[in-house]
């Protein structure tokens, strides 16, 4: 496989990946780390950009994608929790989030601020075109993202250059959960981001692209995913740390509602008006791009997952459900997102680590479900918190873990469980002996 053929496909999933929480996330995390944004901006960009690559690559291990490496713990676990990914990246928060960012940062500074029935129209327009572009989006997307990634660059570095000449106010003390963790807190902040979910979704289109190169030995579409891979995170990782710069840089200068409303501030304080209509119609196509290719992903899992629906109506239901929570308004949605996220990414991180290192333990469900499932009650715990419901019960044992304090109490019991699993494994030795043969099978073929 050509080298340009390579940076195209890496390049190719940095459109698919740079949506609404790439640019708000790192913006407001600047903003709010101040003196330490950079353990802080190195602790995000390992869980927004490393996990992301991560989750791709370890989809080059499996011949089935996500559903395969989720069905190791068990099959009706694999349709939930992959279905469960699908919904959350797509029409509950991922779509409407991208088309506010669209409207915060492309329509609202020409409208003079914030408003529900401007909104309103311009969600309905948004989506209506999404909608019609979706029913058929051919290569459409694909032209859109290879043309738009290069001058999503462009402007992401010129505003990260005019930051530089921005008058100097000192650095801002940091916020409260930056000040005595800042690595961990950025860490957990790129949770938020939903690329390493999304990258469950995203990373079939990946290796696909790469089989239609010639590409079919297994050890070798695992390497050109990591080179494709590669470029994704050296981009990715450039415009975190750009944008996240240009967060710390205006932090002096007033209290922002969100990353969106500062990164437009920035633009029209360094190169006016025209600086900002540009940026905000940039973001608009980068968003655009982000939510035509998520309907079009879940219009084909769902379809695919429930023969009585159609393509056709999976994206009518799609957009319409986009539609409606979009016009809760951008806060809100980060408001619902964070439980839903804080319980969904431990237990995709397992996932991913255990499709590296399954092969060690012939991908033994046993550890597969200790693992998978002592995660889950700690992270189930960790979203019912966010959303300040407590579990008596739960509370003293949790407190007790390591790494508490830091958002990765999930840790220790997920290794836990997986050593049980493990243990479970041995002491079943029929069980064992017909999973070394299935697992020989599936490698022969």
């Amino acid at each position: 496989m050509k080298n340009s053929r390579t940076i195209a496909v890496g390049f190719m999933l940095f459109a698919m990946f740079f949506g609404a929480g790439n640019l708000i996330y790192p913006a407001s995390l600047g903003m709010g780390a101040g003196e330490n944004y950079l353990p802080a901006i190195i602790g995000f960009i390992l869980t927004g950009v490393g996990l992301p690559i991560t989750a791709v690559i370890a989809l080059s291990l499996s011949k089935n994608g996500a559903t395969e490496i989720a069905g190791r713990v068990h099959p009706a676990f694999a349709i939930a929790f992959v279905s469960l990914i699908y919904l959350a990246i797509g029409p509950f928060f991922g779509i409407p989030r991208a088309a506010n960012v669209a409207y915060e940062m492309g329509m609202a500074p020409l409208t003079g601020g914030l408003s529900s029935p401007i909104l309103f129209v311009f969600s309905l327009i948004f989506f209506t075109i999404v909608f019609l572009i979706s029913r058929n989006p051919s290569k459409l997307v694909d032209i859109i993202g290879r043309w738009l990634t290069p001058l999503l660059f462009l402007s992401i570095a010129a505003l990260a250059a005019g930051a530089l000449f921005l008058p100097s106010s000192g650095s801002v003390a940091p916020g409260e959960k930056y000040g005595t963790t800042p690595f961990f807190s950025g860490f957990v902040e790129g949770y938020l981001t939903m690329d390493a979910i999304a990258g469950l979704a995203f990373g079939i289109i990946v290796i696909t692209s790469i089989q239609q190169q010639g590409v079919t030995d297994q050890k070798q579409l695992t390497r050109q995913t990591i080179k494709a891979g590669a470029v994704t995170a050296i981009g990715l990782s450039l415009v975190y740390a750009a944008i996240g710069w240009v967060g710390v840089k205006m932090a002096p200068s007033g209290d922002f509602a969100s990353g969106s409303l500062l990164l437009s501030s920035a633009a029209e304080t360094m190169f006016g008006s025209t600086g900002t209509i540009i940026l905000g119609l940039l973001v608009t196509l980068a968003c655009f791009t982000t939510c035509v290719g998520l309907t079009v992903t879940c219009g084909q899992y769902f379809s695919k997952r429930i023969p009585k629906l159609t393509y056709l109506q999976v994206i009518t239901v799609v957009t319409i459900l986009s539609l409606g929570i979009t016009n809760l308004g951008l806060n809100q949605i980060i408001k619902y997102s964070v439980p839903v996220l804080t319980f969904l990414y431990p237990i995709t991180i397992v996932l991913v680590i255990l499709a590296f290192i399954g092969k060690y333990f012939r991908h033994s469900r046993y550890v597969y479900r200790g693992a998978v499932a002592f995660t889950a009650i700690i992270s189930l715990y960790e979203g019912l918190q966010v959303l300040e419901i407590s579990i008596e019960p739960l509370t003293a044992f949790v407190e007790m873990l390591p790494f508490v304090t830091i958002g990765l109490a999930w840790v220790l019991p997920a290794f836990a469980g997986g050593v049980l699993g493990a243990i479970i494994h041995v002491l079943m030795p029929s069980s064992s002996k017909r999973r070394r043969e299935k697992y020989a099978l599936s490698r022969s073929k």
